[in-house]
């Protein structure tokens, strides 16, 4: 079936079908199919100017782990550009597999769930180094930086890391999000750098402590599309620059209010105060009337992570939504299932779905996500986010089209930090 058809089945039905193996070996890339990796990949990098700058890389052989960010698409095109003649595998979430299972696993994919625990997902790593003796490409964010910014990385990256005990190289791109934001997706021409970096060697990694190799993946792993844009002076004439940017600053600086904030072209409002900004072709933002408050995005995008903090400290945080519900139980694409209530608090997530003896209760605690995965027009379907479980990945689309599933993206984690204090 067509990714964009909705198809209904009861959860009865679901249930009865197979899920995604997530234990299977990664297996070694075909030689034809690496080779037409590289054809669909270096026409876009060659159109982006994408530029990568190798550190501490001579002489490196064999199996590593390399660490990418992620802002777009792009990202997976210029990694291959980036290891080039060598190929890798890949950790894939799994609705990157619908429809084309048989071809992702044979160029090096294996699939994951996001943000679950899984040990068996070490196994697979150490076979893709070890065995196959290839790259295993791994993006820890696990999902598209929401304004060109770090995301919260997961505390286990630095275990993960230590019992593999193969050299760790971080490939982080700059310009993927400008060219690509996430909230629009028309691409803008826009020139990237890619930094290619052995942060950690097969010593370090016997000697340093989990903390201590967090730490270091972290350092590597700071980076501001907006600063980059600003330094380097490029020009985004592009008309719709801000078109869809209320949809990650969703809160009004001047007002405070939540969930009335527009933008088209080169602005965007506050439809209850009218205050409004302007986007310039540097990126910046400039109020039209008065005090410019936050002129760098990631700037107004961190203020709103602050306010959702306060609300968790002051504990009154509480979220009530009615949506829509879809699975993914396997590559065969997604079933709808009907309406759910889903409910997160300081003590995490509760997706209720049906009533009476068919009622189905799926809980989350905090600790259980370090983030979500949030999807902005997914399909034709509605801006959503989706969780899972071991088993199954559930989408849900708020019928309240006001909402902003941004603000949940700061809970989740907020909540997660401080559950880990």
């Amino acid at each position: 079936m067509k990714i964009e058809e909705i198809i209904y089945k009861t959860y009865d039905e679901i249930n009865s079908m197979s899920r995604f193996d997530l234990k299977e070996m990664p297996r070694k890339a075909k030689w034809y199919l690496r080779i037409l990796s590289w054809i669909l990949s270096f026409p876009e990098t060659f159109f982006v100017k994408s530029s990568v700058n190798k550190v501490n890389m001579d002489g490196l052989k064999g199996g590593y782990i390399m660490l990418c960010n992620h802002n777009s698409f792009v990202d997976f095109k210029v990694a291959t550009r980036a290891i080039f003649p060598r190929s890798s595998s890949y950790i894939v979430a799994i609705d990157g597999f619908i429809g084309r299972e048989k071809l992702m696993r044979d160029v090096g994919c294996f699939p994951t769930r996001k943000f679950i625990s899984d040990s068996g997902i070490v196994r697979q790593i150490k076979h893709s180094v070890e065995v196959n003796k290839q790259i295993c490409q791994i993006y820890p964010e696990a999902r598209y930086s929401l304004v060109g910014t770090t995301s919260i990385l997961p505390d286990s990256l630095g275990k993960l890391c230590k019992l593999i005990g193969h050299p760790v190289v971080t490939l982080i791109s700059h310009g993927h999000h400008l060219r690509q934001p996430f909230w629009n997706l028309t691409k803008r021409k826009v020139k990237s750098t890619t930094n290619m970096t052995q942060i950690l060697t097969v010593d370090d990694l016997k000697s340093l402590s989990v903390e201590e190799i967090n730490r270091k993946i972290r350092d590597a792993f700071e980076y501001d599309d907006y600063q980059y844009q600003l330094d380097n002076k490029i020009k985004i004439d592009f008309i719709d620059r801000a078109k869809n940017l209320h949809k990650v600053l969703y809160q009004c600086p001047k007002c405070k209010t939540e969930f009335e904030m527009d933008s088209d072209t080169n602005k965007i409002w506050c439809k209850v105060c009218n205050d409004t900004h302007q986007m310039d072709e540097l990126g910046r933002l400039h109020n039209l009337e008065g005090e410019t408050r936050f002129p760098h995005i990631p700037d107004w995008f961190e203020w709103q992570r602050e306010m959702v903090k306060k609300e968790i400290a002051s504990g009154k945080y509480h979220l009530e939504l009615d949506v829509m519900v879809d699975m993914l139980p396997n590559s065969s694409g997604f079933y709808r299932i009907g309406g759910g209530k889903i409910s997160h608090s300081l003590n995490g997530f509760i997706l209720t779905i049906g009533e009476g003896s068919e009622k189905l209760e799926v809980v989350k605690s905090v600790k259980s996500n370090y983030g979500i995965h949030l999807e902005f027009d997914y399909f034709g379907r509605g801006d959503g986010f989706s969780f899972s479980t071991k088993d199954d990945t559930f989408y849900l689309y708020p019928e309240n089209t006001n909402y902003s599933i941004t603000k949940l993206h700061f809970a989740v984690e907020e909540l997660y930090i401080k559950s880990t204090k």
